[in-house]
C-alpha cells in the first residue's frame, strides 16, 4: 500500500459537509492500492529548528490532552458512588481500545463520518459520466462478476478487471458498467463529459464549443504568462538545462562532467545574480546565514505565497460542459434499466458462487421458490418521490405506536405501504401518539420471523411495496406530526447463504464470527463480528442510510443482549459488576454500540436511540465521554413481564402494590431515561396472549361474554395503562391495536397453521361499532391527551407516597397531578384519606370507572371537585378524603391553592 500522510482539508464524499473526530493536530493516512508503502515526509531543519518543533509537539500532545477534558471513562461509576475496581479497570481498557480503534480507522478513512457514508461507493451508483458503477465487499473471492437478465445471466460479460483496477487489498471488487452507444451516435469527444441524469437540460446543452469553454477557464483561471510553460511543455526543462550547463552543454551522456553539488551551484548563482532588481527573483529564496542547515531553509515571498494558495483547480468549468437527461437518452442505452434484476458472482476456493449484493438497496428475497435477486432501483425523475414535509421536533415525551405494515390491515392479506399511509396512519394521529415505531421493514426472506431475521440491511421488504413508497409513508407521517423509528436488528442476521449475509464470498468469517461464536446458541442466527474494520464499516454506514435516505428519526436496537455477551444473554444475572465484565462479555460489541451513538448524535443531532437490553447493562443511557453507551432511552422490560405474570397466574387479590410499583420505577437513576409499555407485540407474537384476550377472553370477539367478566377485563386492562403510563419515565409503547383491547393475538403464516393469514391482521372494524373495544380507545385518546395537555411523562420523577399491599392501593403525586388506583377485587371505600402537600381544591381530570369508557359511573359528577383538610397523613401536610371503588382509578389536578 501506498499512503500519504496529509491534513485533509477535503472529503471523497462531496455531499456531505466534513465532519472530524479525532485531534485536529494528527496527521491522517490516505491509502491508495499499491503493494509498496511509502511514507513522504519533507522535514529538514537545524537542530535549533529541531527544538521548536519539538516544543511545538509538546504543544500539540497538551491541545490534545486538553481536547480529552471532560472524558473520564469511570465518570457514571463515581457520579453514582459505585466502587467496584473490576468493572472500573474494564471501562478504562474499553476506553483504550476504542481510541486505538479511531486511530486505526483513520488509517484507512479520513473520518468518521466518511467511516459511516459507504452506502455513498458500495452497490450499484450511477455515475456521472454515462456509466454504472458496482462495487462489494468479497475477501475471500478469486473473482467478482454481476449476473443479471440485461446480460443472458452471463458471469463473464460484466466483470471486475484484473489488478487493482478491479480488486484492492482489503477484498473491495469494482466493476464499470458503461452504458451503450446508440446506433449512429458518436463517442463523446471529451472522455469526462459528464451528464444531468435529472432534469432535461443543462449548462452543456447551451450550444457553446468546448473550445470555448476551455478558452474561459484559461482566461480567468491563468495570470497572464502563467500558462506559457503549459503550451510549451520542453521549455522550462530546456531553460533549467541551459542554466546549469550553459547554451552549448554536453548531449551525451560520456560529455557530462562532474556536476557541482547544490549548495555550490545555489551560492554560484547568488552570487552571479546579486546585482539583479528584486522583480527577476523567484518568489521563492533561501535564508543563508553560513549556517550548515541553511541550504533546506526556505522562505517564500508572503504574497505570492497567499495568491498561490487561494488558487483553487478549476473544476467549476467541468460543470459549464455538462449535459442533460435529454442529451444522454439521446445518445446512450442505460447499460443497467430500471428494474432489471442482478445478483453478483464469485469465483471462491469452494467453487462459483451466486450472491445477492451484501448493499443492494431493493431485493426480492424469494421470487417464487427461485433464488433471490437484487434490483436495480432507478426511476426515472417523474417517478422519483419529492419530499413534502420535514420532520416534527423532537417532543419532551414519546408517546410511540409500534406497528408493524404487513398486519397492518384488516384483511387476511400483507398488506402494503400505500394501505399503511391511508388507513393506519390517520388512526395513529387521531389516537394522540407522537411517534410510531415499525419493525420488520428491513428486508427479510422468512415473513414468519417477524423481520428479526433480517437478510438484507439496506433494503426496504418488496414485500410492502417500493422504495418510493417507503419514502411517501415517512413522509406522511412527518406531515401529521410523527416521528418514524425503526426496530433495527444489528445484534445479528439470517443465517440464509443465498439472499443473506452468511457465507457471503465463501468463507465462514466474512461478516460473522467462525466456529461456535459465530452462531447464535439458540436462533440459529449469525453472530457479526464487531472488531472487524468492514463489519463496522457496513453497520454503521447502514444506520447512516436510513437517516439519508429515508429520514428516520431514531432506531430501537434490538436486543442488545444477544450480542454484548458470548452466551447471548441467556445467563442467569445476579447484579453483581463483575457479570458484565467477565470473559462473556464482547468487547467489541460495546466498542460498536458507542461509535454508533457517537456518529449518529454527531451527524444528526436530532436522532433518538434507543437500547432494549434484557440485561440493562450498566450506563446504556450515560454519556460516551462517561464510560457509557450513549442510549437516549432504555426499554423497561420487566413490566409487560409483570402484568402477563399477574394476570396469568396471580388471583387478583394477591397482587402486590410493592413490586408492581417497584417494577415500574426501574433503575431510579435512569428513570428519566425509560421507555415503558404495559404490552409490546412481543406479548401477541411470541406465543403468548395480549392483555385483552387474558382479560376479555379467548381472542374471539363473538363469543359471549358475562357483564361481570367484561367489567373486570375492562377495568382492570384501563388501570394497567394508566398507571404504567405514569408512573414510569418519559417514553411510552403500545403495540399496534393494543390500544383498543385487539382481541386476538399475531400469529404469521407458517406451516404449523398452513401458511393462514387469518391471524396475521388487525380487526379495525371493532371500532364501528358501540361496546367494550370503542369504550377502551376513547380512554386511550384521553390517556394521550393527558400527557399532551399535562405534560405527565416529561415532568420528574413521582413522589410515591402511598403504598398499601394490603387494602391494594397506590397514590402518587406527579407534577400538580395526584393519581389514586385502587386494585382490590371487591372492596370499595367511600372515604379513602391519601396525603397531598398542597391545599386546595382538588378536581378530578380522568376518571376509569367512567361510563363513556365502559364503566359504571359510580362517582358523580358533583364528587369530583374535593377540598383538602389539614391533617398530615403519609408524610404531607395536608389529605383528601375520595370516594374509590373497586378497580377503578382517578386522575386529580390542584385546580385551586388554598392560602392559609
Amino acid at each position: 500500500m501506498t499512503s500519504l500522510s496529509l491534513q485533509p482539508k477535503f472529503s471523497i464524499y462531496p455531499n456531505n459537509p466534513i465532519l472530524h473526530f479525532q485531534p485536529r493536530n494528527n496527521p491522517q493516512i490516505v491509502f491508495f492500492a499499491r503493494r509498496t508503502k511509502i511514507r513522504i515526509k519533507c522535514s529538514s531543519i537545524d537542530p535549533q529548528q529541531q527544538q521548536n518543533q519539538q516544543r511545538s509537539y509538546s504543544k500539540r500532545k497538551k491541545s490534545v490532552a486538553e481536547s480529552e477534558k471532560g472524558v473520564d471513562p469511570v465518570g457514571f461509576l463515581t457520579k453514582l458512588g459505585i466502587t467496584h475496581k473490576a468493572f472500573a479497570q474494564f471501562l478504562r481498557e474499553r476506553h483504550k481500545s476504542l481510541k486505538d480503534l479511531k486511530a486505526e480507522i483513520f488509517t484507512r478513512h479520513l473520518n468518521l463520518q466518511e467511516m459511516a457514508s459507504g452506502f455513498e461507493i458500495l452497490g450499484m451508483h450511477r455515475h456521472k459520466e454515462h456509466r454504472v458503477d458496482f462495487m462489494d465487499w468479497a475477501p475471500g473471492a478469486r473473482y467478482c462478476a454481476l449476473v443479471a437478465d440485461f446480460n443472458g445471466w452471463s458471469p463473464t460479460e460484466n466483470a471486475a478487471r484484473e489488478g487493482h483496477f478491479g480488486h484492492d487489498d482489503y477484498g473491495y471488487w469494482f466493476i464499470i458498467i458503461e452504458d451503450k452507444l446508440r446506433e449512429g451516435e458518436e463517442p463523446d469527444g471529451l472522455y469526462f463529459q459528464q451528464y444531468n441524469y435529472i432534469d432535461d437540460y443543462d449548462k452543456g446543452d447551451s450550444g457553446v464549443s468546448i473550445d470555448d469553454v476551455f478558452k474561459k477557464a484559461n482566461d480567468e483561471y491563468w495570470e497572464p504568462g502563467e500558462d506559457r510553460f503549459i503550451k510549451n511543455r520542453f521549455e522550462l526543462p530546456a531553460k533549467l538545462y541551459e542554466r546549469i550547463f550553459g547554451p552549448n552543454g554536453p548531449q551525451t551522456m560520456e560529455e557530462f562532467e562532474e556536476i557541482p553539488d547544490a549548495e555550490t551551484r545555489y551560492k554560484a548563482w547568488k552570487k552571479q545574480h546579486k546585482d539583479d532588481p528584486s522583480s527577476n527573483l523567484p518568489p521563492f529564496d533561501v535564508i543563508d546565514n553560513g549556517k550548515e542547515y541553511d541550504i533546506f531553509n526556505i522562505v517564500a515571498d508572503p504574497a505570492w505565497q497567499e495568491k498561490f494558495r487561494a488558487k483553487k483547480p478549476p473544476l467549476p468549468y467541468w460543470i459549464e460542459t455538462r449535459k442533460g437527461r435529454k442529451a444522454w437518452l439521446k445518445k446512450y442505452t442505460p447499460a443497467i434499466p430500471h428494474g432489471s434484476k442482478y445478483r453478483v458472482y464469485f469465483n471462491t476456493p469452494d467453487g462459483p458462487l451466486e450472491r445477492v449484493p451484501a448493499w443492494a438497496t431493493f431485493v426480492q428475497p424469494d421470487a417464487e421458490g427461485q433464488q433471490g435477486y437484487a434490483i436495480h432501483w432507478e426511476p426515472p425523475p417523474e417517478c422519483i418521490y419529492k419530499w413534502k414535509n420535514i420532520a416534527p421536533k423532537v417532543p419532551k415525551s414519546l408517546r410511540i405506536y409500534e406497528c408493524h405494515v404487513g398486519i397492518g390491515g384488516s384483511e387476511p392479506k400483507i398488506s402494503s405501504f400505500n394501505d399503511f399511509t391511508e388507513k393506519v396512519l390517520p388512526h395513529v394521529k387521531e389516537a394522540g401518539y407522537n411517534a410510531i415505531q415499525f419493525f420488520g421493514i428491513v428486508e427479510h426472506k422468512d415473513y414468519f420471523s417477524v423481520g428479526y431475521r433480517v437478510t438484507n440491511f439496506f433494503a426496504v421488504s418488496s414485500r410492502y411495496g417500493t422504495p418510493e413508497e417507503f419514502k411517501c409513508l415517512v413522509d406522511e407521517a412527518h406531515g401529521l406530526g410523527l416521528l418514524v423509528f425503526l426496530d433495527i436488528v444489528h445484534s445479528y442476521s439470517a443465517a440464509d447463504e443465498m439472499v443473506g449475509l452468511s457465507r457471503f464470498d465463501g468463507s465462514n468469517d466474512c461478516y460473522f464470527h467462525s466456529g461456535k461464536r459465530g452462531h447464535h446458541r439458540h436462533w440459529g442466527t449469525r453472530m457479526f463480528k464487531y472488531g472487524d474494520l468492514d463489519v463496522l464499516h457496513f453497520l454503521l454506514s447502514n444506520l447512516n442510510w436510513w437517516i439519508s435516505e429515508y429520514k428516520i428519526d431514531g432506531f430501537q436496537f434490538h436486543s442488545l443482549a444477544s450480542m454484548l455477551y458470548t452466551h447471548n444473554g441467556f445467563a442467569s444475572f445476579t447484579g453483581d459488576l463483575e457479570e458484565y465484565c467477565n470473559q462473556y462479555v464482547d468487547k467489541d460489541a460495546l466498542m460498536y454500540l458507542i461509535l454508533a451513538n457517537e456518529i449518529l448524535h454527531a451527524l444528526h443531532p436530532n436522532i433518538i436511540t434507543i437500547a432494549e437490553d434484557a440485561t440493562f447493562y450498566p450506563g446504556l443511557c450515560e454519556p460516551t465521554s462517561q464510560g457509557g453507551l450513549g442510549f437516549d432511552y432504555y426499554v423497561n422490560l420487566s413490566a409487560s413481564e409483570m402484568w402477563s405474570s399477574l394476570l396469568e397466574s396471580t388471583p387478583d387479590h394477591e397482587w402486590s402494590m410493592s413490586k408492581i410499583i417497584s417494577t415500574l420505577l426501574g433503575n431510579r437513576h435512569y428513570a428519566d431515561k425509560m421507555l415503558i409499555y404495559a404490552e409490546n407485540h412481543s406479548q401477541s407474537i411470541s406465543g403468548g396472549q395480549s392483555l385483552a384476550e387474558i382479560l376479555l377472553g379467548q381472542g374471539n370477539e363473538q363469543a359471549p361474554h358475562s357483564e361481570e367478566l367484561l367489567l373486570r377485563g375492562s377495568s382492570l386492562n384501563k388501570m394497567i395503562k394508566l398507571i404504567t403510563f405514569t408512573v414510569g419515565g418519559c417514553g411510552y409503547l403500545n403495540f399496534m391495536g393494543n390500544e383498543f383491547g385487539h382481541p386476538k393475538r399475531v400469529e404469521f403464516p407458517m406451516p404449523s397453521n398452513k401458511f393462514s393469514f387469518s391471524l396475521a391482521n388487525r380487526c379495525w372494524d371493532l371500532l364501528e361499532n358501540e361496546g367494550v373495544y370503542r369504550d377502551l380507545f376513547c380512554f386511550d385518546k384521553d390517556l394521550m391527551k393527558l400527557d399532551e395537555n399535562e405534560r405527565v411523562l416529561s415532568r420528574g420523577l413521582p413522589n410515591i407516597h402511598h403504598v398499601n399491599d394490603t387494602n391494594m392501593v397506590i397514590s402518587y403525586i406527579r407534577g400538580p397531578l395526584l393519581f389514586i388506583f385502587n386494585f382490590h377485587p371487591t372492596t370499595s371505600y367511600e372515604r379513602y384519606c391519601v396525603g397531598v402537600d398542597e391545599a386546595g381544591e382538588y378536581q378530578v381530570i380522568l376518571n376509569t370507572d367512567e361510563r363513556k369508557y365502559g364503566g359504571q359511573g359510580i362517582i358523580k359528577e358533583e364528587q369530583y371537585l374535593q377540598r383538602t383538610i389539614s391533617r398530615r397523613v403519609d408524610g404531607l401536610r395536608n389529605c383528601i378524603e375520595v370516594p374509590l371503588p373497586s378497580r377503578t382509578a382517578q386522575v386529580y389536578k390542584l385546580s385551586r391553592i388554598l392560602r392559609m
